[in-house]
């Protein structure tokens, strides 16, 4: 088996290694645009097809895999900010409340394809403005849904509790991976 990661995110890198999987890197050119009417716990797992989809055919022994992770909150996604002031508002929206993370993976085969996605709640403990100022200065979360990493500064200083998997909020759900890749 080949496999081929298709995501750019060190942390996604750093995850399968840390698996035990070799795996190659490839890069997908893909528009990132979600349907208008698409239910929030079907975003993610949409996102991580549409990205497998825009793959080249694969053929013999190689496999793909992909993901995507939503943040989510009061029926509102927040996607990767822009700038600095979208990522303190997204932040101010997160603060003292419950959100969801969602991270979908897609493993795809020549003839086969697996899809699923995994959910995790977060809670923050309130965030001051001269903390979401010293994030987003110090960290520049613009590569990350929700405008934080779990692993970095805000997430330990601030996450007071969370359901569900850390991985899955680290934006790749290892235990489903490794059941599906191990089954296969």
């Amino acid at each position: 088996m080949k496999l081929l990661l298709a995501s750019q995110s060190p942390r996604r890198k750093e995850l399968l290694s840390s698996l035990g999987f070799d795996f190659e890197v490839v890069k997908i050119d893909c528009e990132e645009i979600l349907p208008e009417n698409i239910r929030i716990e079907d975003a993610a797992a949409y996102l991580s097809e549409l990205k497998a989809d825009a793959f080249r055919e694969l053929t013999g022994d190689e496999v793909l895999l992909t993901a995507d992770t939503v943040v989510a909150i009061d029926h509102h996604i927040l996607g990767k900010p822009k700038d600095e002031k979208e990522a303190a508002s997204m932040l101010r929206m997160l603060s003292g409340k419950t959100h969801q993370v969602y991270t979908g993976i897609t493993i795809k085969f020549v003839d086969t394809i697996y899809t699923e996605t995994d959910v995790a709640d977060v809670v923050f403990d309130e965030i001051t403005d001269d903390e979401i100022e010293y994030y987003v200065q110090n960290y520049k979360p613009f590569d990350k849904a929700g405008s934080y990493g779990i692993q970095e500064w805000l997430g330990m200083a601030k996450i007071r509790k969370m359901n569900g998997s850390f991985y899955t909020i680290m934006g790749l759900p290892t235990h489903l991976v490794y059941k599906i890749l191990n089954e296969i």
